[in-house]
């Protein structure tokens, strides 16, 4: 005899499937939890009775056009087995249960893993507040009121339209800490308006709302609410208003906001006004209408294509079209569609999985960053492990279990043959080079900038004379230093000549402590003064030639201090500065070989390894590698510098060749370097940032 279904368990008429047969909804009410019964699962439902699949099958095809088989009602037996729907009436049903139990038991990590990544706080029982609250907020699904609405959205962007670079500038002044807090405030209310939207339209069509809640998505707060009990409406265009009513809820509120930003005075009304437009067509359009997650957009295109449990379906079938794509196995396709509409729910499936990827990714550094460290480095781990380790790793694991066919199939053969070449060409050690970007200059090339604003009054050298270390190359003066130091002189002949008073005039000797120390500040004064001047005499810092005299500079002119006056470059072999990622670092060492190559059609030149530095560089310290200056080195530029974006490392190499360079050459250098495999390259990378951000 068969086992009998549960007492509490009710059947409902359901929506006609795509194919026009009828269908019936079963419902578990102790669980809340809603089954989809096809038409010769309900005819042979009706008859369980009979007790025997022979007897139920024999029923259902003399009674109907259906072919039923007793196979067909012990598959059925066997769903609602695992859905826990049979009766428990004997010891084999009770242990039955226990197994069910304990296959579902999680350990404390899986628990807390669980309820890190999802969870739900029902915060109330709405049902008798909601039907307290629907005789007075009935008119709002009301015909007149949608007509309204409808005017009001097509007002309100056409105003908008009229105004939208007012409308974007207003956006953009709204991106401060209160113009965030104000956005975040508006959210909130659009999500409780979204909420009673889904209530109170499940409500009007006679439903129960058991509970409200707030729903965590990784640590995430959103507003949820129950309806699942729509699963049991018969008309389809009925289960989507109510799926659809909190994103018309939120548009609804867009709508007349849009319209009050565009008719109200300049304030804080208008302000409002935007605020709440802004929050409701983003959240409603970007997040809400969105199929990829399980959020209304979900449930709205599962019922318009009548395809419940939409994501687990599609992805059965884009796993299954990878299978074959891969392997051609030519295993049986997991459910029958037409052939445009499976490429789409294939090509839907391959777009979710892109969108989580990058979703989960964001939220993975998100939660790196917002915690501490170290539990932002574990949660970054949890977040990869689950969402793209574990996905893939359970598709390998239906990969081994097919594994003799794939023995068998020429396709899996070849690709996996192609895999393993491809390994061991990740394993060969290959690229004997490094090449980072490098200037070509002088051994020492020394800029001469004015210490401070003031005249150039001589020039004492021209391009290309030869200049001693200590040789004054200009001078400069500064009028209002001369007079400063001017005063400070006949200040201290006052002074002197007063305390040499002291001893045959009483008034000076009265005050002799007070001059002396004005006397003393006096000279400090001064010499402070006289080493200013002394820096206005710009000499050469070491022996070479003189260079970049600026074209800008004439005797008599005021200079500043950021435009270099002229260079000085010593004699001696060029030397090159080349700038290593950080992952190129351990391949290199001193000594080596290497050659650079300037922009343009200059001649390579050879050179070899002098000296690497060990720690990044903060700054560039030649700003013409910078991308500001249209280098190839990615930086910023701040006000004292030019700071590199990422982790790089100067590299000093000589040339071998001895003679100067008459100017500044950019260019890259390519060094030789220890032969290593991609894949150890690659894993060395990875390991250096995870040694980075564990602070090791």
């Amino acid at each position: 005899m068969l086992p009998m279904l549960r007492d509490e368990l009710s059947v409902h008429p359901g929506p006609r499937g795509t194919d026009g047969a009828p269908t019936w909804t079963l419902v578990d009410p102790l669980r809340n939890l809603f089954y989809r019964l096809s038409w010769p699962a309900f005819e042979m439902l009706s008859r369980w009775d009979l007790g025997d699949p022979g007897r139920i099958a024999e029923a259902v095809s003399r009674d109907t056009t259906l072919a039923i088989e007793a196979e067909d009602v012990i598959e059925l037996t066997e769903f609602f087995a695992r859905s826990q729907l049979l009766r428990t009436a004997t010891p084999k049903d009770t242990q039955r249960l226990l197994r069910i139990k304990a296959a579902g038991k999680s350990s404390v990590f899986q628990w807390l893993l669980h309820h890190y990544l999802f969870f739900r706080i029902p915060l109330l029982r709405p049902d008798a507040i909601l039907n307290a609250l629907l005789p007075y907020v009935g008119w709002l699904g009301g015909k007149g009121f949608r007509f309204a609405t409808l005017g009001a959205l097509l007002a309100g962007l056409f105003v908008a339209g009229r105004s939208w670079d007012r409308f974007v500038a207003t956006f953009i002044d709204h991106m401060s800490m209160d113009g965030i807090a104000a956005f975040a405030l508006a959210l909130g209310l659009a999500k409780i308006i979204h909420e009673l939207g889904h209530a109170l339209t499940a409500k009007a069509m006679g439903l129960r709302v058991p509970t409200m809640g707030l729903a965590f998505l990784v640590m995430m707060p959103v507003l949820y609410t129950d309806v699942n009990e729509a699963w049991m409406l018969p008309r389809r265009r009925d289960r989507i208003l109510v799926g659809g009513a909190g994103i018309l809820s939120e548009l609804t509120l867009a709508a007349w906001a849009t319209l009050a930003w565009g008719i109200a005075p300049e304030g804080p009304a208008k302000s409002i006004a935007f605020t709440l437009a802004a929050t409701t067509w983003i959240s409603s359009v970007l997040i809400n209408a969105s199929p990829f997650m399980r959020f209304d957009g979900y449930f709205l295109l599962m019922d318009l294509l009548d395809m419940p449990n939409m994501h687990n379906r599609v992805f059965s079938l884009a796993r299954w079209w990878l299978r074959e794509t891969l392997f051609a196995l030519g295993e049986p396709v997991p459910e029958v569609f037409p052939p445009k509409k499976q490429a789409a729910l294939i090509a839907f499936a391959v777009g979710i999985w892109i969108y989580r990827l990058t979703l989960f990714l964001g939220i993975a550094v998100l939660v790196y960053h917002f915690f501490i460290k170290i539990v932002g480095i574990f949660l970054f781990a949890v977040e990869i492990g689950f969402f793209l380790i574990k996905p893939v790793w359970d598709e390998l694991a239906q990969w081994a279990k097919r594994k003799e066919r794939l023995k068998q199939s020429p396709r899996a053969r070849r690709l996996f043959g192609g895999a393993g070449a491809l390994l061991c060409l990740a394993l060969l050690p290959v690229s004997d080079r490094v090449g980072a970007p490098a200037v070509l200059k002088a051994p020492e090339y020394a800029r001469i900038f004015a210490p401070a604003p003031a005249i150039l009054a001589d020039l004492r050298v021209k391009e290309g004379d030869a200049a001693a270390a200590g040789q004054i190359l200009a001078q400069l003066s500064d009028p209002d230093l001369e007079h400063r130091i001017e005063q400070t002189a006949r200040h201290i002949a006052t002074l002197t000549y007063e305390l040499d008073s002291v001893g045959f005039e009483e008034s000076f000797r009265d005050k002799a402590q007070v001059l002396a120390r004005e006397l003393t500040a006096a000279q400090a004064e001064e010499d402070a003064a006289l080493a200013q001047k002394a820096q206005l005499t710009l000499t050469a810092p070491a022996d070479g030639r003189v260079g970049d005299i600026s074209p800008e500079i004439r005797i008599g002119q005021w200079v500043g201090t950021k435009e270099a006056l002229l260079a000085v470059r010593r004699t001696g072999n060029a030397v090159i500065d080349a700038y290593v990622r950080e992952d190129d670092l351990p391949r290199l060492s001193v000594g080596a070989l290497a050659r650079f190559v300037p922009e343009g059609n200059g001649a390579a030149m050879a050179a070899h390894v002098t000296l690497i530095d060990r720690g990044s560089a903060r700054s560039l310290s030649d700003p013409e590698l910078g991308t500001p200056f249209g280098g190839p080195v990615p930086a910023h530029a701040t006000k004292q510098a030019i700071v590199p974006d990422g982790a790089i490392f100067r590299v000093r190499l000589t040339v071998d060749e001895p003679g100067g360079v008459p100017v500044i050459l950019r260019g890259e250098a390519e060094i030789d370097a220890a032969r290593e495999s991609p894949l150890a390259r690659a894993g060395r990378s990875v390991a250096a940032v995870v040694l980075r951000e564990w602070g090791m």
